[in-house]
């Protein structure tokens, strides 16, 4: 049987520290390429709902039902993208896998590329809560596609975010995945801004400014170990226990929780 701690340092090992920096990050001054205020209804020209696992179950042991359009799980309030996770089984649901929670997933219509990126967001922090801002390509078998996380945070660690890429040489299941952590003390109680410039040969990411991670496409292995060269989509989502997220429990007293997504916006590399 697999002990309380191993698995605790599996999925302490699905983090990475190794590629940590401190630099300076700013978002161009010109009108964004692609961006979403989420201002009146959710957008189905920008978004689409991903509820395509719901039947076989989600990855990484993940515990969620992902509905399409249900304004419990996805909706606007105040001018803000609402994501809720919740208490439930979806029993009538025609895809339902037998989960016990309830959530949503937006995904991108349009696939982006090289370029700055900034999520205004305000995050979950109970206890089993799996929020991520990340990023995947339209097509490809994972890991070998590339996987950019610009934001994850869970729940059993409030208040440190993590950024992380993942490709063919460089993942978790590997030990070799490439990232960084940052504390942000106000997460969960206040918005801040997570972001992401995605060029040809590095990658930064950060927030609020400050970028804690960079990585470089200095390695050798070609795709392996840079797959980042096609447009990736852009994905928020909200996703309850798992191999990370869960590894503490899941505290249902703690549900309704939300993540909450003031606005996206995206400026297409020159």
């Amino acid at each position: 049987m697999t002990s309380v701690v191993t698995l605790f340092a599996q999925a302490v090992s699905l983090a990475a520290t190794n590629y940590s920096v401190d630099v300076p990050m700013r978002a161009p001054p010109t009108r964004p390429a692609f961006a979403d205020e989420f201002d009146g209804a959710i957008d189905s020209s920008r978004w689409r709902f991903d509820t395509t696992r719901n039947r076989e179950g989600w990855a990484n042991h993940e515990q969620q039902y992902y509905a399409a359009d249900r304004r419990e799980n996805a909706r606007i309030d105040k001018g803000a993208l609402v994501i809720e996770a919740r208490r439930e089984a979806l029993r009538s649901e025609a895809d339902w896998g037998g989960q016990g929670y309830s959530s949503a997933k937006l995904v991108s219509r349009q696939a982006l590329g090289y370029g700055f990126y900034e999520v205004r967001a305000k995050l979950p922090c109970g206890r089993g809560t799996w929020p991520a801002i990340w990023l995947l390509p339209q097509t490809g078998n994972w890991p070998d596609m590339g996987e950019i996380d610009l934001m994850e945070m869970v729940g059993w660690q409030p208040y440190v975010v993590h950024a992380t890429l993942h490709t063919a040489a460089f993942n978790h299941k590997l030990g070799t995945q490439r990232g960084a952590e940052t504390r942000v003390a106000s997460a969960c109680t206040a918005y801040h801004r997570y972001q992401l410039d995605w060029q040809p040969h590095s990658i930064t990411l950060g927030v609020d400014g400050h970028g804690y991670m960079r990585v470089r496409d200095d390695q050798p292995g070609g795709h392996a170990a840079w797959p980042f060269t096609v447009p990736y989509q852009l994905i928020l989502n909200l996703a309850v226990g798992g191999d990370w997220g869960g590894v503490k429990g899941i505290d249902d007293a703690a549900l309704p929780q939300r993540l909450s997504v003031d606005y996206v916006r995206y400026w297409r590399a020159p």
